[in-house]
């Protein structure tokens, strides 16, 4: 008699993380923690695809960039939190761990551990390799664009922010406030986030987020 058996959850998922599956399959388990919408595993495997994109341009180690992918943010650490800028830190270490025990070598799991180290905003860690780079460029092309503004109303909702002000939507008379309105957190950091990609090819990709990312607040601004 045969007995057919369901699919686990990562073997499904996996394949979409082409062409290493086989890596992906085992990690995904790991990949994620809590029920951050904005960091789940949707956000990662768009992380993957932009990584790959820039992979295909810029060359470099394609399975240590898939692993840092997978694991960057295997800790979850929310925005208000005054452990955010050690999010990093113990995704590197608990990302280290899990490649240690999958038996990989110790200078591929520290070029892992070093990339997810240095991809956070908050933990403003200069990136020195070049799959640190493509990992930290391609984590921020999904903080712009419409990806991007929809994660940040979506976290606005999460921390118990407004929308606006609706006395002063664009801040012309007051401080930005980004803990209190939505709109405020484009100018105070998704605006600048084009200015500091690390490759040519994220760079590019991050000029057509940047445009779409200033069309969204234009338009909600026109309908408020």
């Amino acid at each position: 008699m045969t007995v057919s058996l369901a699919a686990s959850p990562a073997a499904s998922l996996a394949s979409a993380f082409s062409p290493f599956e086989a890596l992906a399959e085992p990690l995904i388990p790991h990949a994620t923690e809590g029920d951050d919408g904005s960091h789940d595993i949707a956000h990662i495997l768009r992380v993957f695809r932009n990584a790959m994109r820039i992979h295909a341009q810029e060359g470099g180690d394609g399975r240590v960039l898939a692993a840092a992918v997978l694991l960057h943010d295997c800790v979850s650490v929310e925005k208000n939190s005054p452990l955010r800028a050690q999010a990093s830190r113990l995704a590197a270490e608990k990302a280290s761990a899990v490649l240690d025990g999958i038996g990989w070598s110790k200078a591929d799991i520290a070029a892992v551990a070093h990339a997810v180290m240095a991809h956070s905003f908050s933990a403003n860690i200069t990136p020195e390799t070049l799959e640190a780079k493509m990992l930290q460029d391609a984590d921020r092309l999904d903080a712009i664009g419409m990806v991007g503004a929809a994660r940040c109303f979506y976290i606005a909702g999460r921390m118990g922010s407004g929308l606006y002000d609706p006395a002063d939507p664009l801040a012309r008379h007051r401080p930005l406030d980004d803990k209190a309105f939505a709109i405020d957190h484009f100018e105070v950091k998704l605006f600048k986030l084009a200015d500091g990609f690390q490759t040519a090819a994220g760079r590019a990709l991050a000029a057509q987020r940047h445009e779409r990312l200033r069309q969204v607040l234009d338009l909600f601004i026109d309908e408020i």
